[in-house]
């Protein structure tokens, strides 16, 4: 059996270290003991607390291990991936962390480490089908929407985040950047709202976001772009906190204290975006990609609408997400994928029979993409 490290067990990262440690023996790590207890018990799966923004914590936890997994939260996650790569370890992460990931390409190269990030469900899946059939046609276009969302809808904000509240809000005030044309088109965050129906829950909203990260500057393809889906109505509460300056990161003084705006908004949200226990979910996923394929226009569609699994009580977000980078660590591990440095998941995608092993390893655990063709 493979050791791993586990870098985070919050709500993703336990349902990874529960899903490796049925193959694998695992050492899950987190600087909240209470995050670790439902892992204590489990065969296979050892715990320790520890402080993940220290460098040479990571450092003896990782000594002896096959391979990391990164799922601290995205303002650690650079440093935290970096640390990793200086101690020669592969690393497949999910932080999402802000910084350029090929800043640390050089080193991931110098250290002979296969670092695999952004490998969640979106960034990550979304990245990985593009990536396969940027190798195998010609494509024109890519569309992607996601979300995330509880079935309950709650006035006012009709939402709960399986995330930190601030790393929502950053969705909603990093300019939104996606190709058309073949040029870079940057708006605000939450702009061009559209309209799309779903069967099982109805209609949701979507609007742009910052999202397509590294595809931006790996794929050469003339329009792409992804936008957040949230029910009808969340957009106009968000634009008013933003405009309103409860998203302001620079400080302001109140009565001699010096506070962050955004630090107190998302403090005062996480009571109101926490999901409850056991309280059902869902993840919607609807990917577009056209082209040519043999001189012949076709269109790919992959749809995913994954919901809150009752028998294990791990959430459709810790699932969609985890267990994408799961099988990527699988596919490290039995030498599928050998790609030495820093590799977004569309690199995964390019290898041969690489999406095959994805969609398939996710699909044994419930998480089921329709893929259909016209």
């Amino acid at each position: 059996m493979n050791k791993i490290v586990v870098l985070g067990a919050g709500m993703v990262g336990s349902a990874m270290a529960l899903d490796l440690a049925k193959k694998h023996q695992v050492l899950a790590v987190d600087v909240n003991a209470e995050n670790l207890e439902k892992l204590k018990k489990i065969p296979n799966i050892q715990t320790t607390v520890a402080d993940l923004s220290k460098a040479e914590n990571i450092k003896k936890l990782v000594a002896n291990c096959e391979l990391v997994v990164g799922s601290v939260p995205g303002f650690m996650g650079f440093q935290t991936t970096k640390t990793v790569i200086e101690t020669g370890k592969n690393i497949v992460d999910i932080s999402f962390f802000p910084e350029d990931c090929f800043e640390l390409d050089t080193l991931a190269k110098e250290k002979g480490v296969i670092a695999i990030v952004d490998c969640g469900v979106a960034p990550g899946m979304g990245n990985v089908i593009l990536g396969h059939h940027n190798a195998t046609m010609q494509v024109e276009s890519y569309e992607c929407y996601v979300g995330g969302l509880p079935f309950k809808r709650t006035w006012p904000f009709q939402y709960k985040a399986p995330f930190s509240p601030i790393d929502v809000i950053e969705e909603y005030i990093r300019p939104a950047r996606y190709i058309k044309n073949g040029k870079l088109v940057t708006l605000p965050a939450l702009s061009e709202p559209e309209f799309l129906e779903f069967e099982e829950i109805g209609t949701l909203e979507a609007f742009n976001t910052d999202g397509l990260r590294s595809l931006l500057y790996t794929m050469k393809i003339p329009n792409m772009i992804e936008k957040t889906m949230r029910y009808p109505g969340h957009i106009d509460y968000m634009k008013m906190l933003r405009e309103s300056g409860f998203f302001q990161t620079e400080e302001i003084d109140m009565n001699g204290i010096k506070i962050k705006p955004i630090d107190l908004t998302a403090k005062l949200l996480f009571k109101q975006w926490k999901l409850e226990k056991d309280e059902p979910e869902f993840t919607v996923m609807k990917i577009l990609v056209a082209g040519k394929e043999k001189g012949k226009p076709v269109c790919y569609h992959y749809d995913l609408f994954d919901r809150y699994d009752d028998k294990t009580g791990i959430s459709s977000m810790a699932r969609t997400t985890g267990y994408s980078a799961t099988a990527a660590v699988e596919l490290v591990l039995n030498g599928d994928f050998q790609s030495i440095g820093i590799n977004p998941p569309e690199y995964i995608g390019a290898e041969k029979g690489c999406l095959e092993k994805m969609l398939k390893y996710q699909e044994e655990r419930g998480v089921k993409y329709q893929v259909s063709k016209t």
